[in-house]
Order: structure tokens, then C-alpha cells, then sequence
């Protein structure tokens, strides 16, 4: 599991609480006054630091809905644009610079343009970028992936972790002859209509327009970390597996607890039930061999994605070779194997990215050493907070990390979710406006470019934030 965290940084103000505020006579009719011009304050000075970006986000709203690729990425008053990435860095269009703790959907763990990486993938252009035929590349990506990943004895690859997930589920199904699936309350699996179920609060609220009945009424939702509650919902049905991200993305970073994860790999052999773990955030971050090695629980099926196209497109599912066959329409006819297939799966840039980055990652060393900065970034943090007198809790595992301002323990999306969003909104784009950049109300990741100065900069950045709230509550 987890190497013990570092020790907290000493207090920027000596003996004296780092938070000790002279406040005006006038009271309580000032705090909201305090918080809103903070707030402001904040803003104006993003938009005085980001006009070609505003200019670009105006460009956008015309030819793309909401004025972004992907919903997620928008937060007020608009986007920074980014122009050039490196290291730990992000360098936006009116040359701002951003240590960055989103590293592209948590996916850059060597950071941004790694030379490793980069090198490899600038002499494989030259080879050719897509080939739509078997080669060498594929072959050695998937033999360092079941060289690394515990249980995992065959592979097929994907373009994202949706579809991963989807053909995942549907091996699933068609290996344990059962149509229904289980997943979590909070978990993400990527926008497959079948998984985009109870994603966020409240869960029993569709989560997009056009998903039919027909298309989830197959698919049964748990409550997290409660062992007796999957027990109690299961107890009657018959399904094909349950799918749970080892730590939840969407869901606000919340890690399984070890003893939940082994009951529920007992439970679901007791039941013959199919367990897939969706790594496609955990795999090769918590450890060399992902979450099934850091927590010691062993899955049927391993999604993977994000870490393991080195900064490339990339899905995968893994498993072994009696679940994997199933997938093999050369051994079976029609409708006897379960389908997979994509255009560019396998691209070999993507293959060659990933390659690369496996290898750097093999021996553990790296994550090993983000995973005990990842243990003093969560100290840390809370520590400030608490310094501050601010009701807050830290969530994640290894090299992720997520706020959460509640005094309530944050031990499922619901907890999660409780919490004061509001608040953790006004924190990301503080630290937005003064050049970290977290994506508001996502998890954040190291990466193995962070150096002491950046994670230095963060605990600079919230201790500044949790003053200033403390200043607004007193």
C-alpha cells in the first residue's frame, strides 16, 4: 500500500497559527461582503492575464457547443487555451504559466513531453502513423502490459477508456451468459450508455439526454465501500459482473478500502460473478501493476487506459486467456464470440508512446516515489486547512488527490457530493488565477516531473486561499 507520508512543511509564521486574523469590529454583516470581493478580486485578475484566451473561447462558442471539446473542460468566466506543455508546465496563449495538477485527465504521469517518449514517437513517424494492419509494435506493447499486470494473460486495445469499457462489459456478458451488470454509485466508466448510470448526485437523475430504458434497465447500481449493501442488493439477481474504479474518478477521488475490495472478490466468486476493475485512472499509477497490485486483489477483466498511451489515444482490456478467447472470431463463429475491433486500434504511434512509457515505469522506482509525494501532498493540504480552522478532507491514494470541504467523512461519492462544492470551486479557480491549474471539482495527480518548487507553490496557494477564507468567517 501507501509509503508513509513526509513530514508537513513548518508554518510559514513561526509560533503564531498561520491563520491569526484581526478582524474589524463590525461582525458577522461583513463575511459574505469579504468572501464575494476575495472571489472578484480573484476573476479580475484572471481575465486581465488571459485576453487571447477570451478571444479564443468567443471564436469557439461558434463552432464547438459550449465552446469546448469536452463538457468537463469549461469552468467561469471561461478557459485558459493552451499554447505549448512541458515538464510540469502548461503555457497558455497569452504565455501564462500553470504548474499543472490535471496533467491531461490524469493521464501525463511522466509530465508533459517526456524526452523518452517523445524521442520514440518522432522516429516512428517517420516509419509511418497508421497502418490498419497487424505489426510488431502491438505485439510488444501487449506483452509488457501481461509482463506488468497481474492476471492479465491476453489483451486487446481500444481508442479510449469508453470504449474499453464497453467492449469490457460486453465480454463480460458474453463469457457469463448473463445480460445484467452491476457498477457503483459515483463510479465513471466513460459515456457507454449502459455504465453513464448514477454517475452524480442524485443518482437517480439520468445523466444525459437519449439514454433509453432499454439501454440501463440491465444495469443495477451499489453503494460504495459498503460490503453488506452490495450483498443486500445483489442477493436476488443474476448478473454478469460489477464493475468498480479502484479509486473513484468522477466520483471525487474516494479510494476503495482494502477489506471492502477483498469481500468483494469473495463475494463475487461465492457468486460466480465476473469482478472488473476500470484502471483506466489507477493503471500504472498506484503501482507497476496498478490496483491490483497495490491493494494485493486480483480482477477478472483490467480496463486500462490514460497512463498507457504515454500522452496517445488508448483503451484496453485484459484478462486471462479463458476469458480473453472469448474474443477470438477466428476459433469461434458467429454469434459465438463477443466483437471488438476499431479502426485505429493498435495505432502504432500509440503503441510506440506507450511502450516507451511502460518501460520507465516497469521497475516501480517512479511511482514509488510519486506515491510517497502523493501521501504529503494530502498531509499537507489538510493540515493547512486545519490550521485554518476550515472543515476539509483529504481523498486518494498514491499520486491522486482530491478536496473536500465537509467536516463529514468522505468515504463514497455521496459523502463526496454532500460536500461543499461551492467552496471547492472558489479554491480550484484561486489557484487557477495565480498559475496552478487543478480542474475544478476533479481530482488532481502528480506526475514525475513535479519538482519541490511546484508542490511548494500549491502549499503556498491553499495557504493563502484557507486564509482568506478563515478572514471571511471571523
Amino acid at each position: 500500500m501507501e509509503s508513509p507520508s513526509l513530514a508537513s512543511r513548518p508554518s510559514s509564521q513561526g509560533s503564531f497559527p498561520r491563520c491569526l486574523v484581526i478582524d474589524s469590529p463590525h461582525g458577522n454583516h461583513n463575511k459574505t461582503a469579504r468572501k464575494n470581493e476575495t472571489v472578484a478580486v480573484e476573476m479580475s485578475s484572471y481575465v486581465s492575464k488571459t485576453p487571447n484566451s477570451r478571444i479564443l473561447y468567443e471564436r469557439a462558442k461558434k463552432v464547438l457547443p459550449a465552446g469546448v471539446s469536452y463538457g468537463v473542460r469549461y469552468f467561469e468566466p471561461y478557459p485558459f487555451y493552451t499554447a505549448r506543455a512541458k515538464g510540469s508546465k502548461l503555457y497558455d496563449v497569452d504565455d501564462n504559466e500553470y504548474v499543472d495538477f490535471w496533467l491531461g485527465h490524469t493521464a501525463l504521469i511522466l509530465g508533459h513531453a517526456n524526452s523518452a517518449v517523445t524521442n520514440a514517437v518522432a522516429d516512428q513517424l517517420q516509419k509511418g502513423t497508421h497502418y490498419g494492419t497487424c505489426h510488431e509494435l502491438e505485439v510488444k506493447l501487449a506483452e509488457q502490459v501481461v509482463k506488468m499486470v497481474p492476471n492479465a494473460r491476453m489483451i486487446r486495445f481500444t481508442n479510449s477508456g469508453t470504449e474499453a469499457n464497453m467492449y469490457a462489459i460486453r465480454l463480460a456478458r458474453a463469457y457469463a451468459g448473463k445480460a445484467k451488470v452491476a457498477k457503483f454509485e459515483g463510479g465513471w466508466h466513460g459515456g457507454y450508455d449502459a455504465l453513464q448510470v448514477s454517475v452524480k448526485f442524485p443518482f437517480d437523475l439520468p445523466e444525459s439526454a437519449g439514454l433509453t430504458t432499454g439501454a440501463t434497465q440491465d444495469t443495477i447500481t451499489l453503494p460504495y465501500n459498503d460490503l453488506e449493501g452490495v450483498r443486500q442488493r445483489l442477493k436476488s439477481e443474476q448478473v454478469a459482473a460489477v464493475i468498480i474504479e479502484p479509486v473513484l474518478g468522477a466520483g471525487g477521488g474516494v479510494p476503495a478500502e482494502r477489506d471492502f475490495l477483498q469481500g468483494l472478490r469473495e463475494y463475487c466468486d461465492e457468486r460466480n460473478i465476473l469482478l472488473i476493475f476500470d484502471e483506466v485512472i489507477t493503471g500504472f499509477r498506484l503501482a507497476p501493476g496498478g490496483a491490483q497490485q497495490y491493494y494485493d486483489v486480483n480482477a477478472d477483466i483490467v480496463v486500462l487506459g490514460k497512463v498507457l498511451g504515454g500522452g496517445f489515444p488508448i483503451g484496453a482490456f485484459c484478462g486471462p486467456t479463458e476469458i480473453m478467447e472469448r474474443l477470438d472470431s477466428v476459433a469461434r463463429q458467429r454469434p459465438y464470440y463477443s466483437f471488438h475491433g476499431g479502426t485505429f486500434a493498435a495505432n502504432p504511434v500509440t503503441m510506440t508512446a506507450g511502450l516507451a512509457t511502460l518501460k520507465l515505469l516497469e521497475d516501480g522506482k517512479l511511482i514509488a516515489n510519486l506515491n510517497m509525494s502523493g501521501a504529503r501532498v494530502r498531509k499537507e493540504l489538510l493540515n493547512i486547512f486545519e490550521t485554518c480552522g476550515l472543515d476539509v478532507q483529504l481523498t486518494g491514494a498514491g499520486s491522486i488527490f482530491n478536496t473536500h470541504f465537509t467536516k463529514e467523512r468522505v468515504n463514497d461519492a455521496t459523502a463526496a457530493f454532500a460536500a461543499d462544492r461551492k467552496k471547492l470551486i472558489d479554491y480550484s479557480l484561486a489557484l487557477i488565477a495565480n498559475g496552478l491549474f487543478l480542474l475544478p471539482t476533479h481530482n488532481g495527480v502528480l506526475s514525475t516531473e513535479h519538482s519541490e518548487e511546484d508542490i511548494g507553490k500549491l502549499f503556498e496557494e491553499t495557504e493563502k486561499y484557507a486564509k482568506q477564507a478563515h478572514a471571511s468567517r471571523v
